[in-house]
C-alpha cells in the first residue's frame, strides 16, 4: 500500500504544507525489485493505480527522488493533468501518425511523474510548487527524446497555469533551432484540442489566453532579451561549445514561481570541460549523493561500459524504449555496421548505447571511499604524531592542508583536513558544487577568507596553532607551487619537505592510498576521514594518468574539478611512507626501503 497526497489550498505559516491525504491499495512490487527498477514507492503507486506497466531498463544514473525535499508530497492530480495534455496532442509521422501521443510508461516514470508530482509548500508563492526545477534527460536516440520535449513545451506554455509564460528552445544555429521548433509546431499545428486556442507562428506558437508563448533562440542575445522565462529547453547539448547559451537560459528564471529549465540530450564523445561534460558530472556527482540539491533532477540512460555492445540485453539495457522505439530490428542493424567498423562502432556506442567513447575509470571508487568515513575526533588526535601535505593550487581557488595520523598498532590512518577559499570565489565554487559550497562554510568544513585572492596568514596561522596541539614531523608541499607562505614556514623552521608531484613519487603513494580505502569497511574503516565532504568532492573529481610501465599520478588538466583535498593527502601520505623504516614497504625494491 503506498500514501499519496492531494495539497489542499490551506497554508500553515510554519512552512510545513497542509495536504489532504488519501489512500488507496494497490499492489505493488516489493523494496528488492523498486530498488532495481529504481522507483520510488510513491512514483510506483501511481503507475499501478494508472494501469500503466511498470518500465524494466531503468536509468544507469538517477538522482536521488525529489520526494526526499524537506517537506515534499506527491501531488498525482498534477501528474495527470500532465499526462491528459499530452493526449491531447498528436504523432505526427510514422505508423503512429494522427494517434494521441501517450507518454511511454519510462517517460511516465522517470522523467514526468518525478518532475510534476513531487510538490512542497512555497509561503512566497502561497501555495504548492513543483521540487523540481531543473531537469536533465541523457537518453540514445530513437526513444521519443524530441516527442517528450515538445510535450513539455506545449505543457509549459499552454497548461501550467502561468500568466505571460516566456517558453525558449535553445538551439546553436539556426539550421538546429529548425530541427527543434519544426517537431514541436507540427504537434501544434495537428492536435485538435488546440485549434482556437494556440497561433503557430514562423518561428514562435502563441496562447492567446494566457499572453503566453514558446519561441526557439539560437544566439545569447535573443536569450538576454526580455528573458522572464518560466520554461527553456535544451536539447542536444553536447551541440552546444560553449556555456554561453545554458548559462543565460539558467539566469532568467529568477522571477517565476515554479520555473523548469529541461536538458535532453544523447551523449558525447567524452571531452572535458564542455557543457555537457559539467553537466553530466553534475547528475552523476548529485546520482552518487556527492553533491546534494533536491530541486536538480536526472536520470542517463547507458549501457555499463564493460557490456558486450552486440548483445540484445545491453540494447535494452540502455534504451528504454527498447522494442517500440527503437525497434530490435533497427538497433539489430546498426549493430552489425558496428561490429565491421572502429568507426562505427564508436558512433553506435554513444548513440544507440548513450557510451561516452573516452572513458575515465574511476581511480579511488566513491562506495570504497565512503566506506572508511568512520569518525575523526580531532580532540583525541592531540599530541599524536602527525604528516601533512599542503596544496596551495590557484591563490583565487581552494587550497588544502591535511593531516595523517598512522597507528601503528593496528595499521589505520586519520585524515584531518583544512580547506580555505577566497570570499569572492564562493560564488563559483558554489555554481561548480551544486550550491554546496556555502553549506561546507557553514558547517565549518570550509573557511571562507577576506578579498579575492588566497590569504596565505590564515593558512599560516592555522599550521602554527596545528603546530602546538599535534606533534608535526614534516609537512610536505609541491616545490612547484612554492610561496612566500612556505618560505615564511621554513624560516619558523616548520619541517617543511618538497614533494614533487610525477610518476616516481605519486605512483606508490596513490597506489597505497587505494589499498587502504579498499580494505576498509564501515564498521572498520582503515582510512578514516569523518566524511569530509569538501574531500569527498575532490576523490570524485579526480582522474589518473598512467604511463608505458603501469605508474600512475594524478591528472589535474582531466580531472572534473578541484583535487586540492586529494593531492594533499597524497602529498602527506608521501611523508607518511617516507618515515623512518619500522616495516618494509610493499613498493620498496631490494636497494630501497620505505615505510607504511
Amino acid at each position: 500500500m503506498a500514501r499519496t497526497t492531494t495539497p489542499s489550498r490551506s497554508s500553515r505559516k510554519s512552512g510545513k504544507p497542509t495536504a489532504a491525504p488519501r489512500t488507496d491499495s494497490v499492489d505493488l512490487p516489493d523494496q528488492e525489485t523498486l530498488e532495481r527498477l529504481k522507483l520510488s514507492p510513491e512514483v510506483a503507486w501511481y503507475l499501478v493505480s494508472r494501469g500503466i506497466p511498470l518500465p524494466d531498463s531503468p536509468p544507469l544514473y538517477q538522482t536521488p527522488s525529489p520526494g526526499e525535499a524537506l517537506g515534499a508530497v506527491f501531488d498525482a492530480a498534477r501528474v495527470d493533468k500532465v499526462i491528459n495534455a499530452f493526449s491531447k496532442l498528436r504523432h505526427t509521422k510514422g505508423q503512429w501518425a494522427g494517434q494521441p501521443l501517450r507518454p511511454d510508461p519510462w517517460q511516465v516514470a522517470y522523467v514526468l511523474a518525478p518532475v510534476f508530482g513531487w510538490v512542497v509548500w512555497d509561503d512566497d508563492a502561497d501555495g504548492y510548487v513543483r521540487v523540481v526545477s531543473e531537469l536533465y534527460v541523457d537518453v540514445p536516440r530513437k526513444n521519443g527524446k524530441s516527442t517528450l520535449c515538445g510535450g513539455i513545451a506545449i505543457y509549459m506554455t499552454c497548461a501550467d497555469g502561468e500568466p505571460g509564460a516566456e517558453v525558449l528552445a535553445a538551439a546553436t544555429t539556426k539550421e538546429q533551432a529548425r530541427f527543434v521548433f519544426d517537431p514541436i509546431k507540427r504537434l501544434a499545428d495537428s492536435a485538435p484540442a488546440l485549434k482556437g486556442h494556440v497561433k503557430p507562428l514562423k518561428d514562435k506558437i502563441l496562447h492567446n489566453r494566457s499572453g503566453s508563448y514558446f519561441q526557439v533562440i539560437s544566439n545569447v542575445a535573443d536569450a538576454q532579451h526580455g528573458a522572464n522565462l518560466h520554461c527553456y529547453v535544451c536539447d542536444e547539448l553536447h551541440i552546444h561549445k560553449t556555456p554561453d547559451m545554458l548559462e543565460t537560459l539558467e539566469s532568467g528564471t529568477g522571477s517565476r514561481r515554479q520555473p523548469l529549465g529541461v536538458v535532453i540530450t544523447t551523449a558525447d564523445t567524452g571531452k572535458r570541460e564542455t557543457p555537457y561534460d559539467n553537466k553530466r558530472r553534475r547528475i552523476e556527482q548529485l546520482a552518487r549523493r556527492v553533491l546534494h540539491d533536491s530541486s536538480v533532477y536526472g536520470v542517463i540512460f547507458a549501457a555499463p561500459n564493460d557490456a558486450d555492445p552486440h548483445e540484445e540485453t545491453t540494447w535494452r539495457a540502455a534504451n528504454p524504449g527498447y522494442g517500440v522505439s527503437p525497434t530490435r530490428a533497427y538497433l539489430a542493424k546498426a549493430s552489425r555496421k558496428a561490429a565491421s567498423s572502429p568507426a562505427d562502432l564508436a558512433s553506435f556506442l554513444r548513440l544507440h548505447l548513450g557510451i561516452r567513447t573516452r572513458q575515465d575509470v574511476k581511480y579511488l571508487p566513491i562506495a570504497a571511499w565512503n566506506n572508511n568515513a568512520g569518525m575523526v575526533d580531532e580532540s583525541a588526535l592531540r599530541d599524536r604524531p602527525t604528516w601533512g601535505g599542503l596544496d596551495l593550487a590557484a591563490t583565487s581557488d581552494l587550497c588544502a592542508l591535511c593531516w595523517l595520523f598512522p597507528d601503528d598498532t593496528d595499521g589505520t590512518v586519520d585524515a584531518l583536513w583544512r580547506f580555505w577559499t577566497p570570499e569572492d570565489n564562493l560564488a563559483a565554487l558554489d555554481k561548480r558544487s551544486a550550491k554546496a559550497a556555502s553549506r561546507w562554510v557553514k558547517e565549518g568544513w570550509l573557511t571562507a577568507t577576506p578579498g579575492n585572492v588566497a590569504d596565505y596568514d590564515w593558512i599560516k596561522e592555522q599550521i602554527r596553532k596545528d603546530r602546538d596541539v599535534f606533534r608535526v614531523k614534516s609537512i610536505g608541499y609541491d616545490p612547484w607551487n612554492a610561496s612566500q607562505l612556505t618560505n615564511d614556514l621554513v624560516s619558523e623552521r616548520a619541517p617543511m619537505v618538497k614533494v614533487r608531484q610525477g610518476f616516481q613519487t605519486m605512483s606508490p603513494v596513490l597506489k597505497e592510498t587505494q589499498r587502504l580505502i579498499l580494505q576498509g569497511t564501515p564498521e572498520k574503516p582503515v582510512l578514516r576521514h569523518g566524511g569530509n565532504p569538501v574531500a569527498l568532492w575532490c576523490v570524485d573529481n579526480l582522474a589518473v594518468v598512467m604511463d608505458p610501465a603501469g605508474n600512475v599520478k594524478p591528472d589535474k588538466a582531466n580531472s572534473g574539478d578541484k583535487i586540492d583535498g586529494v593531492s594533499s593527502l597524497l602529498t602527506a601520505m608521501s611523508e607518511v611512507i617516507a618515515r623512518p623504516p619500522r616495516r618494509k614497504s610493499r613498493y620498496a625494491d631490494e636497494d630501497e626501503i620505505m615505510v607504511v
